[in-house]
């Protein structure tokens, strides 16, 4: 009865001190250490902060060559920061000079007698210039601009021909993003993807790193399993990235950036534990592939950029073709960063994500018992 107690307790306590090692030989490997910190803190914020998708600070110019009050109230509409910077009045002889200059992003020609032919119903034109090679300003201004001049015009001819409003008005509401601002979501996103990176760059490194330094020999010939030894890594590891993960949700993405995250963050980093598994699997598969870092750096290219693109954190999973959408299925990143939106923007709970919960377990399993097969393989020929 003892015996078969004594058996998994010794192994636990392979595995934990293993994983002790783990941990100090990665807090001497400075490089590493930085990857991390930098990862979780400065890429998150630089992400934030840099790759905006609305509209922001646009310069606008208007030539106004109908000088009527239906003017002026289109000028007036466009004075809405932050999205345009205060129209400027120029001259139709200024347009292609300043559009070459680069000096605004949109100029609009509102025409002669534009007033007049408006009420008599001639549907006259305005000319609106863009910039496109600023694309993304381009295509989110010209909306703006459009909904700006319908709505204008709309409720000059109402107040003009005392008519009744339309029947139908238009009420958007916007769930979980109400600004639809972009930070909120590349900021998450950019967690998520770096858990994938590191996990499989820091347990794949573990594995390298004892095969070029001469220990795998050493632990093989030690009281430990193949098995003891990926364990190891894999949660020494798995509670570094997770500490990481959770310090930069709380730190930089609430603190710092001001995003507020909607739900548990326990039970996301619960789930990031349970995707963690999968992801150092695939980390200590590719280091036994791998002869030394560079090849590993090689297959990392071939195996995780894919998974990070492709997983529905750039963009969504139902703009793919459908044989991707199926084929990605198979991939625990994408449920993965399908569970992590769901916890972290609409405040899901287990009883919404435990499916997904449960598809990563599956998957990771799997695939931690391919890694650990590999990795006996691997270590029965070293021997």
């Amino acid at each position: 009865m003892l015996s078969r107690w004594l058996g998994p307790m010794r192994s636990l306590a392979n595995i934990f001190w293993l994983g002790t090692k783990e941990l100090r030989s990665f807090v001497h490997d400075y490089v590493l250490v930085g990857l991390v910190i930098w990862a979780f803190s400065l890429a998150v914020y630089a992400q934030a902060q840099s790759s905006s998708q609305e509209l922001h600070n646009a310069a606008i110019a208007i030539i106004d060559e109908d000088n009527s009050p239906l003017s002026h109230r289109i000028i007036e509409g466009f004075v809405l920061p932050p999205y345009f910077k205060p129209p400027q009045a120029i001259t139709l002889q200024d347009v292609n000079r300043l559009m070459d200059n680069g000096r605004y992003t949109f100029i609009l020609d509102i025409p002669l007698h534009f007033e007049r032919d408006v009420l008599a119903r001639r549907q006259p034109a305005i000319q609106v210039n863009v910039d496109a090679t600023a694309m993304v300003q381009a295509g989110l201004g010209a909306g703006y601009i459009q909904q700006i001049l319908t709505t204008e015009i709309n409720e000059f001819l109402t107040r003009s021909e005392r008519s009744p409003p339309p029947p139908v008005n238009l009420e958007v509401h916007v769930a979980f993003n109400p600004n639809v601002t972009t930070s909120w979501f590349t900021s998450v996103m950019g967690i998520i993807n770096n858990v994938t990176m590191l996990a499989i760059i820091l347990s794949g490194a573990a594995v390298v790193r004892e095969r070029e330094h001469g220990t795998m020999d050493h632990l093989l010939v030690m009281p430990v399993t193949p098995f003891e030894i990926a364990m190891s890594k894999v949660w020494a590891n798995g509670l570094v990235i997770t500490l990481a993960v959770g310090l930069s949700l709380t730190v930089i993405v609430r603190a710092l950036l001001g995003i507020p995250v909607a739900g548990s963050l326990a039970l996301f980093l619960a789930g990031v534990v349970i995707y963690l598994v999968f992801a150092t699997a695939i980390g200590i598969f590719l280091a036994t592939i791998a002869r030394t870092m560079p090849q590993r750096g090689l297959l990392y290219l071939l195996v995780a950029t894919p998974m990070n693109i492709l997983s529905g954190s750039n963009t969504p999973l139902e703009s793919m073709p459908r044989l991707l959408q199926f084929v990605m299925q198979a991939s625990p990143s994408t449920h993965f960063v399908s569970f992590a939106q769901a916890i972290l923007y609409r405040g899901a709970g287990l009883d919404v994500v435990w499916p997904e919960f449960l598809a990563v377990a599956l998957m990771g399993s799997f695939f931690f018992n391919l890694a650990l097969l590999r990795f006996r393989r691997v270590s029965a020929q070293t021997t």
